[in-house]
C-alpha cells in the first residue's frame, strides 16, 4: 500500500470534498466530514511506525512515480529516522485541532476545516519528499492555507499579521530555489535528494547553498534575528492555527537543516556553526528574557517555543549524534507541548475572550481540571524531569557541554528562564483569590476539551518517562548524517 501517499493525500481529498459539499446550513456534515478526514489521515500513518525498521538509515516506505520525468524530477517519498515521527506528529496535531474546533468556529466551518486538513497533507508532504523540487513545492504551498486561516479567522490585525508572515517565509525561500536549480545542474539533471548529498561542491559552493538554504529555513524555525514574524502570527491566528504553526510549521525549517544544510554542505556547516550556535544561544537567553515581560498570554508562549527552537538548532550544529537526536526529541516534545499551551490558553480565550495575564487571576477555583491540566504543560515548557520537555533539553545541554562547557552552560540557562516565565504566567492566570466576576463564572472543561488535552497530557507523560521508542526510530539516521557530515567532501577529514 502507498502508504505515504495516502497519509499526504487523504486530508487533502478531504479538504477539497468539504469545500464542495460545505456550507453554513450543513455544519454538522462538514464537522464529521472533518473528522473522518483528520482520523483516517492518523490511522494511515500508525503501520508507518509499526512496520520502521530501527536498524537502516536508508528511506523506507519508498514511493516513485513520474512527474516532470524529462527534467529529472519525480514523485518520489520516503522516510527515515528523521522524518517518521513528524508524519505522524502531524497527523495527531491535526485531528485534535479539529475536535478543538468542533463547537468553537460558527461560521465558515467548511473553508475552516478543509484548510487545516490541506495544510496537513502539504506538512506530511514536506516531511516525505525524496525529490528536492516536490519537496520546495510542497514547503512553499503550506503558506497558502496557513496565510488565509490568519487571515480570514484571526484576530484584529490579522490582515497585517497575515501577509507579515506570507512576505518573510515566501522571500526567506526564493534563494532556495537558486539553490536547488544548482545543484539540479551541478548533479547532470536529477532532482534526487541522496544524489546532491554525494556532490563534491567546492567550498564557495557550499557556502552559497548553505546560505540560500539558510535564508528559508532560518525565518521558518525561526531563528533570531529573523522572528518578529512570528509572536504577531501567533497573537492573531486563532486557536488552531496557533496550534498547528507552534507544533509543526516551526519544525520544517529545523528539518531542513537535517535534510539539506548539514549533508549537502557539510564543510560549510562546520565553517558557518559557530555563526548559527552563536544565534541560537541568542534566541535561547535573550528571547527567554523578552518572553518574561509580555504581558499577553499567546505573545509569552510564542517567544518560549522561539526560545526553545534555539535549542534544536545548537543541537544540530555541534556534530554529535547525541546533540542531533537531542535537537529532534526537542523538536517533538515542543510539538506536543506547545500546542497543548496554545489549546489551554484557547480554552480560557473561548470563554473570557482575553489572552491578558491582568483580566485572570484564581481560575483554579473555577476551573480545578483545567488548572491540573496546564500545570503539567507548564512544568513540560520549563523542562520538569519526567515530562517530555526536559529529555530533549537534556540531551541538547549535555552534547553541548562536551563540546565546549560555556556553550552549555549558557544553553542550560534556557532551563532557568523558562521556569520563571511559564510558573510566573501559571502562577498569576490560575492561583490567588477569584479576581473578577468573569472569573467567577467560568465553566471547567467538557469531555472534549479534556479528551484532546488528556491525549497531549499522556504523549507529554510517555515521552518524559520512557523517550525509548522515540530515539530508537532516530538513531540509525543520526549516525549515519553525523558519519556523513563529518566526512569533508573537500578530500579531508
Amino acid at each position: 500500500m502507498p502508504l505515504l501517499s495516502l497519509s499526504i493525500w487523504i486530508p487533502i481529498a478531504m479538504g477539497v470534498v468539504i469545500l464542495v459539499v460545505g456550507n453554513d446550513s450543513r455544519q454538522g456534515l462538514v464537522r464529521v466530514l472533518a473528522l473522518l478526514g483528520a482520523l483516517f489521515g492518523l490511522l494511515v500513518t500508525i503501520p508507518l511506525y509499526l512496520g520502521f525498521d530501527n536498524t537502516t538509515a536508508a528511506l523506507q516506505f519508498a514511493e516513485k512515480a513520474d512527474w516532470i520525468e524529462r527534467y529529472g524530477a519525480y514523485y518520489a517519498l520516503g522516510v527515515d529516522g528523521l522524518s517518521l515521527w513528524f508524519v505522524l506528529l502531524t497527523a495527531l496535531i491535526t485531528l485534535i485541532v479539529v475536535v478543538s474546533a468542533w463547537e468553537v468556529i460558527r461560521t465558515n466551518v467548511a473553508p475552516y476545516m478543509a484548510s487545516f486538513l490541506i495544510l496537513s497533507g502539504l506538512m506530511i508532504g514536506v516531511f516525505c519528499a525524496a525529490d528536492g523540487l516536490l519537496f520546495y513545492v510542497f514547503f512553499e504551498s503550506t503558506l497558502i492555507p496557513m496565510f488565509i486561516i490568519i487571515g480570514v479567522w484571526g484576530g484584529p490585525r490579522r490582515v497585517y499579521a497575515a501577509i507579515k508572515f506570507f512576505l518573510y517565509t515566501l522571500l526567506g525561500s526564493l534563494l532556495t530555489l537558486v539553490a536547488i536549480l544548482y545543484l539540479w545542474y551541478k548533479s547532470g539533471g536529477s532532482f534526487e535528494i541522496k544524489t546532491w548529498q554525494d556532490l563534491p561542491l567546492p567550498m564557495t559552493a557550499q557556502v552559497f547553498i548553505f546560505l540560500s538554504f539558510f535564508m528559508a529555513f532560518a525565518v521558518k524555525v525561526p531563528m533570531w534575528p529573523v522572528h518578529t514574524w512570528l509572536p504577531d502570527a501567533h497573537v492573531e491566528a486563532p486557536t488552531g492555527g496557533s496550534v498547528v504553526l507552534a507544533a509543526i510549521m516551526l519544525k520544517l525549517g529545523a528539518y531542513g537543516f537535517v535534510r539539506f544544510s548539514l549533508p549537502i554542505a557539510p564543510d560549510a556547516s562546520h565553517e558557518l556553526s559557530g555563526f548559527i550556535i552563536t544565534l541560537s544561544l541568542i534566541a535561547v537567553i535573550y528571547i527567554g528574557l523578552v518572553a518574561m515581560v509580555q504581558t499577553d498570554m499567546k505573545k509569552l508562549v510564542a517567544y518560549s517555543s522561539i526560545a526553545h527552537m534555539g535549542f534544536v538548532t545548537l543541537g544540530f550544529f555541534i556534530f554529535s549524534a547525541l546533540g542531533m537526536e537531542g535537537s529532534l526529541v526537542q523538536m517533538i516534545s515542543h510539538g506536543f507541548v506547545s500546542g497543548a499551551m496554545f489549546l489551554c490558553i484557547g480554552v480560557l480565550y473561548d470563554r473570557m475572550h482575553s489572552r491578558q495575564i491582568s483580566d485572570y487571576g484564581g481560575v483554579v477555583n473555577s476551573m480545578p481540571h483545567f488548572a491540573a491540566f496546564m500545570m503539567l504543560f507548564a512544568m513540560a515548557n520549563c523542562g520538569l524531569p519526567a515530562t517530555s520537555g526536559f529529555v530533549g533539553e537534556f540531551m541538547v545541554i549535555l552534547a553541548a557541554v562536551h563540546f565546549e562547557f560555556w556553550v552549555g552552560l549558557a544553553a542550560a540557562t534556557a532551563l532557568i528562564l523558562g521556569a520563571a516565565y511559564s510558573l510566573w504566567m501559571y502562577k498569576r492566570v490560575i492561583f490567588g483569590g477569584v479576581a473578577n466576576d468573569h472569573v467567577a463564572a467560568l465553566k471547567d472543561i467538557g469531555a472534549r476539551e479534556f479528551g484532546m488535552l488528556a491525549v497531549l497530557a499522556v504523549a507529554v507523560l510517555f515521552m518524559g518517562l520512557y523517550p525509548k521508542p522515540f530515539t530508537d526510530v532516530m538513531h540509525a539516521s543520526v549516525v549515519d548524517l553525523e558519519k556523513h557530515v563529518a566526512v569533508s567532501k573537500l578530500g579531508g577529514h
